[in-house]
């Protein structure tokens, strides 16, 4: 299609009759949809919404201002589109429940990309609304009264975002807004989970709203496939046969029931569990069969490898399963569909749910392992001497770095352990890297994404910290992760809202990622032979812990590894007292 083709497909699309507005009325009318559509949220269980209002949102306001006392969520002000959703990843992630974001018409839903594409790669479900500027000049209470009503109306405001959501859809007039909001949610919450979009032009939420044909109320989502039993069956056969059979995971610990499920599986039959860049709390560090997070070290020993909740279990340019090795993938989507390219070795593909796959898979090995008993206890005791020496090598390097300036990342995750109460939630975003990290509760970690959109873990402690009010929430983000998350507003909302956390911004004054890249591409070329790699330096490094005092938080420099537990000490205590501290820690470049 020529450009001139798409410009006039596109206005056509715009001028289809997609609202058809006749709502001619210049008085407010009673009954408005904009109030039916805060109703369902409620009577749908979503409890907030995090919102960056705009022109758009003037019915909402009023509807806000009517339905007090209502069954209604709560719309909180969120200052930065990043932030707000970062909000909804984090409060999904503990919460296990599904919030709504709601932001201003084109420039909120570009400013929100960043965060949705984060969701989408991470699964997570959220109702990201916006507004629609008014698309008529005259003859509705909310025609365009802003010349930037015709800046930011657009041809197809859903297509800036359409490849990042399971569905997108635009509320008309003359529709039942419950029944579109039960199927924004019902998508979002349906296997695999998922962001969904739905823009809500001004005219038809001033409106009088539409009746449903039947107004129920139920679960969100249709129920999760159960995997087929005969491919269960066959995966245990396989497991059964393995000498060396090797768990790899992500993210199976999303559901906390999960990381019983994979602890009891690993214990009964010597199953050997490895995580691959978790992004959860998958099994408890001190698990026997635990084995740490380099795949690579285990991979060539495995002759049966089965990967659960894991879109990247290995990193093929650098390791590979052996060319004998039966590779087992269980997830919703052990296809990863929503990918487009990825070649992963795979003998058996199974799809449901991980935590029914694990339940099952236990019952049916106890069977067919009978009379095995010898080969998985010689295997257990093979295991506890690789675990031993994983565990020695992790004090090894603790002690090795403990009195290092700048401040190892090693130590500071150590550190960390020594403060943080056991149901803490940490959350990880190029800030304490988790191998050294002690973790033995559900929903205690979360770690960086596979997208990549830096920021997310600011918002997502506020997120965690609304879900889990009574537990301590400690975010560590690298520098960089720091400027990316939208510091002013996420100390802004901490203390508007009243979310305490312990911020921890490890600062090496660098880009590190990016460094790190470039020398694993070209690990002789010229950049890293230079004094200073281009785009890599983030210098002078900014005063990170006066940022928190603009919002009335306490901030602390933290230069010497023996001030680091005291400084960490220092801001529980505070945070416990409700006040919001960062810590400006001087890292070294590295991870």
């Amino acid at each position: 299609m020529t450009e001139p083709e798409r410009a006039v497909t596109l206005r056509s699309l715009a001028n289809l009759p997609r609202m058809d507005v006749t709502v001619s009325d210049t008085k407010t009318p009673n009954g408005m949809a904009a109030e039916a559509y805060i109703a369902r949220l409620g009577e749908r269980g979503i409890e907030y919404v995090f919102a960056n209002a705009g022109t758009d949102f003037a019915p909402i306001v009023e509807a806000l201002s009517r339905t007090k006392g209502a069954k209604a969520p709560r719309f909180m002000t969120v200052p930065h589109e990043n932030v707000a959703m970062a909000m909804a990843h984090g409060y999904y992630r503990i919460a296990g429940k599904p919030a709504a974001v709601m932001v201003h018409v084109t420039v909120g839903t570009a400013n929100a990309i960043n965060g949705l594409i984060n969701a989408a790669r991470d699964n997570i479900p959220l109702l990201l609304a916006a507004g629609r500027t008014p698309l008529t000049e005259t003859g509705s209470i909310a025609s365009r009264n802003r010349p930037i009503h015709w800046g930011q109306e657009a041809f197809d405001q859903g297509g800036m975002l359409r490849e990042y959501v399971k569905w997108d859809y635009e509320l008309r007039a003359g529709q039942p807004v419950e029944a579109v909001v039960d199927r924004a949610l019902d998508i979002a919450m349906s296997e695999p989970r998922g962001p969904v979009y739905l823009t809500l032009p001004r005219e038809v939420l001033a409106a009088p709203g539409t009746k449903p044909r039947r107004d129920t109320v139920r679960p969100l989502g249709a129920s999760a496939p159960e995997p087929a039993r005969a491919a269960i069956e066959e995966a245990a056969q396989l497991i059964a046969k393995a000498e060396f059979p090797l768990i790899v995971t992500s993210s199976s610990g999303r559901v906390p029931a999960a990381v019983g499920a994979l602890a009891a599986l690993a214990e009964q039959f010597a199953l050997p569990v490895v995580q691959a860049e978790a992004r959860d709390m998958n099994l408890p560090t001190d698990h026997p069969m635990h084995l740490g997070h380099d795949v690579g070290a285990f991979l060539p020993k495995a002759d049966v490898v089965i990967v659960i909740d894991s879109v990247v279990p290995w990193m093929p340019r650098n390791h590979q399963p052996r060319k004998d090795a039966k590779v087992i993938h269980i997830s919703a989507d052990p296809l990863e569909t929503r990918y487009p390219f990825r070649e992963v070795e795979a003998d058996l593909l199974v799809t449901g749910s991980s935590l029914a796959a694990m339940v099952m898979l236990r019952e049916i090995l106890a069977e067919a392992m009978k009379g095995k008993k010898t080969a998985i206890e010689g295997r257990r005791k093979a295991l506890a001497a690789v675990r031993d020496e994983i565990d020695a090598k992790r004090r090894k390097l603790i002690e090795t770095v403990k009195d290092q300036t700048p401040i190892h990342p090693a130590w500071l995750a150590a550190c960390i352990n020594q403060v943080k109460s056991e149901d803490a939630i940490v959350i990880s975003e190029l800030g304490a890297p988790l191998p050294v990290l002690q973790l033995t509760k559900p929903l205690s970690f979360m770690g960086g994404l596979l997208s990549g959109g830096l920021g997310f873990g600011l918002g997502a402690g506020l997120g965690a910290k609304l879900a889990a009010p009574e537990r301590e929430v400690i975010v560590t983000v690298g520098d960089g992760s720091y400027m990316f998350g939208n510091p002013v507003p996420y100390h802004y909302v901490a203390r508007a809202e009243n979310l305490p956390t312990l911020t921890v911004v490890a600062n090496n004054q660098s880009w590190l990622a990016v460094r790190q890249s470039t020398l694993d591409v070209f690990p002789d070329g010229h950049a890293a032979k230079a004094n200073v790699m281009a785009l890599t330096e983030l210098k002078p490094s900014p005063d990170y812990e006066k940022v928190i005092e603009t919002c009335g938080g306490r901030g602390e420099k933290v230069e010497g590894p023996g001030d680091l537990v005291p400084a960490l000490r220092r801001g529980l205590e505070a945070v416990r007292a409700g006040t919001p501290v960062t810590l400006n820690v001087q890292t070294q470049a590295r991870r």
